[in-house]
């Protein structure tokens, strides 16, 4: 099926060329400023002339003035051709220098811990880029949702995505409170939580998670029962401190909780390995300035962020 164009396809061709002859009032003038033969722009406001179908110039051996059908036309275009030359220098501007707004999904728990720093050294640094941070617990299409990158574990990452760390890997650790403890024994080994509450997490696509272990090297997963569903890691952490009950959370997020004593940590041996925190974006071959200036930064921040990730 032939597809219809709301602008025909090469409507914009002569344009320019006629904007310059009507300004100057010659097509000695216009080709000198276009850097053009006169031949070739009487030829593309022929050509012009001739798709829309109605003469624009009044020509003579002295002088060129505007038909009434040109004026009308140089009414209309002259407004528009600006507004898309200025709308060309926007986007040349995007493309060229660290510029505009920069959005980022990330999931609630990464912003107090990595994001807050990494983000005021950033706009420091690049005072002409908007950052927005949408803390979500979904794994959006960052495309399709018009986000620049994403922030996630490793494990959620996409394999089409190209990912950069951002931290070094770190564990999963089951924590619970003093007050938790208090009256019960502590579990030594993974099928002891059958007989203790707690946190569960509720995936983005509604699953409830397994909690995984590593059982002298072999990956084990355990279905656990408890009063409280959560749907991000800081509720689960926050349920655990208050003695809800277990929960089984990235070791950065527990790590100043059981600095103070206000958490536990159990099961350590079984404690398994996640990759760490990775940011993303889609695999494309031009990647705008603006994210590239951000990806910069978390490489040069690496280290700073993995001082933070391993504080336990």
């Amino acid at each position: 099926m032939k597809q219809n164009f709301t602008v025909r396809q090469g409507a914009l061709d002569g344009v320019e060329v006629f904007l310059s002859v009507a300004q100057h009032r010659s097509f000695r003038r216009a080709a000198a400023q276009l850097g053009m033969t006169p031949s070739a722009v009487s030829q593309a406001v022929r050509v012009l002339e001739a798709r829309i179908g109605a003469a624009l110039f009044i020509r003579t051996t002295r002088s060129v003035g505007l038909t009434e059908a040109g004026e009308r036309f140089l009414s209309q275009a002259k407004p528009a051709f600006e507004e898309l030359v200025a709308a060309s220098e926007v986007a040349r501007g995007l493309g060229q220098r660290p510029t505009g707004l920069l959005r980022l999904s990330v999931p609630r728990a990464a912003v107090p811990i990595l994001l807050e720093p990494l983000i005021a050294s950033f706009c420091q640094a690049y005072s002409e880029v908007e950052v927005e941070i949408a803390a979500t617990k979904e794994l959006i299409d960052l495309a399709a949702e018009g986000f620049d990158a994403g922030i996630r574990l490793g494990q959620f990452v996409d394999a089409d995505m190209v990912a950069v760390p951002m931290t070094p890997p770190f564990r999963l650790v089951v924590v619970g409170s003093p007050a938790y403890f208090a009256g019960r024994t502590q579990p030594r080994h993974t099928d002891e939580l059958r007989q203790h509450a707690c946190v569960r997490w509720r995936r983005s696509n509604g699953a409830l998670a397994l909690w995984t272990f590593n059982d002298s090297g072999h990956p084990i997963e355990i279905a656990v029962a408890g009063p409280l569903i959560a749907s991000d890691f800081s509720t689960m952490l926050g349920a655990a401190v208050e003695g809800v009950g277990l929960a089984q959370v990235p070791e950065p997020i527990a790590a100043e909780a059981l600095k103070t004593g206000k958490l536990v940590q159990v099961l350590e041996p079984f404690a398994p390995m996640t990759p760490g925190v990775f940011l993303y974006y889609p695999s494309r071959r031009q990647i705008m300035p603006k994210l590239r200036a951000f990806i910069d930064h978390v490489k040069r921040r690496r280290g700073d962020l993995g001082n933070v990730a391993g504080e336990t």
